[in-house]
């Protein structure tokens, strides 16, 4: 461990927690905005995860200890990501779980015990929304490993940090037919991962549409916030990453306070950049069908494997 890592590992969970819910906000008033409303304000989701850790925790009857744990495993796995991945920093805070393989594993375990607490609940909705977000994730996942994956193979490395760094020391990667390929099945996934449309509506609560909503219907009070909190970080850690793989300037190289400033700066930057561009286009978008939806999903896996394909020819 280095001390640019051991400095990104401390500045990168804090930013991303307490910047998260800001980005929702954000979000939500570009929709609002575009869509000629006034909107609720940048700070009305901190303003709701406030509200909702002050009341009284629920716990449904006949329930185990998977659904109280979930919401924090759900947290958990998250802040891990956050504080590993390259956001301000090159350098890792833990080089071996940097991997990607570690990195979507953590993410897909977050997923997975969620969707397992659903099920434990035993009701309708749970099952429903559980076996809709475990089919998407089962297409989702490999599209997500294949796509970093042709990033990874020109610098001989699956390490997060080295892809970022390569890609800082050769800009010209950016453009290449592998990165492009690369870029807009990661586009796909992030849509499908956070469940943002076409995909999925976070502001819809209609039984035939919802995916992630039917599976935290049963949570509430402080349990509640901690999986309105962690799918916020989510959202950030995916946009987080998808900068920095395909576009890293600004990230600090160094130590010196400057090269952090300007790192956190750059993140924060483009993170809100990509937030306002994905709720732009939500505004022209409809939810697809359900049974579209893995139709979709294919497709990005079919672009993650030619940017593969194209990492091997292209060498």
């Amino acid at each position: 461990m280095t001390l640019l890592g051991l400095i990104g590992g401390v500045i990168q969970p804090v930013l991303i927690v307490g910047g998260a819910p800001l980005l929702v906000g954000v979000l939500r008033q570009v929709r609002a905005r575009l869509e000629g409303r006034v909107g609720p304000g940048v700070l009305q989701p901190w303003r709701d995860l406030r509200k909702l850790v002050g009341k009284e925790a629920i716990t449904p009857r006949g329930t185990s200890e998977l659904f109280r744990v979930a919401p924090l495993v759900l947290v958990a796995t998250t802040l891990v990501v956050a504080v590993v991945a390259p956001f301000v920093t090159t350098a890792s805070a833990a080089d071996p779980v940097a991997d990607l393989f570690a990195v979507v594993a953590l993410l897909a375990l977050g997923t997975a015990v969620l969707a397992l607490a659903a099920i434990d609940t035993g009701t309708a909705f749970g099952g429903m929304g559980a076996s809709r977000e475990m089919t998407i994730l089962a297409l989702v996942e490999p599209t997500l490993l294949v796509a970093i994956f042709a990033l990874s193979v020109p610098v001989g490395s699956t390490s997060l940090a080295a892809i970022v760094s390569s890609t800082l020391n050769d800009p010209a990667r950016v453009v290449s037919p592998v990165s492009l390929l690369a870029a807009v099945a990661l586009v796909v996934v992030i849509v499908a991962e956070t469940g943002r449309l076409p995909v999925d509506n976070p502001a819809t609560h209609l039984e035939l549409t919802m995916v992630h909503e039917a599976m935290t219907l049963e949570y509430a009070g402080p349990d509640l916030a901690l999986v309105e909190l962690a799918s916020a970080m989510r959202l950030t850690v995916f946009l987080g990453l998808f900068a920095n793989l395909f576009a890293p300037w600004g990230i600090a190289t160094s130590a010196a306070p400057l090269a952090l400033l300007v790192g956190v700066l750059a993140l924060v930057v483009k993170i809100a950049v990509l937030g306002a561009l994905l709720a732009a286009a939500e505004v022209f978008l409809a939810k697809l069908r359900l049974f579209r939806v893995p139709e979709l999903l294919a497709g990005s896996f079919l672009l993650s494997l030619l940017a593969v394909s194209a990492s091997f020819f292209l060498a």
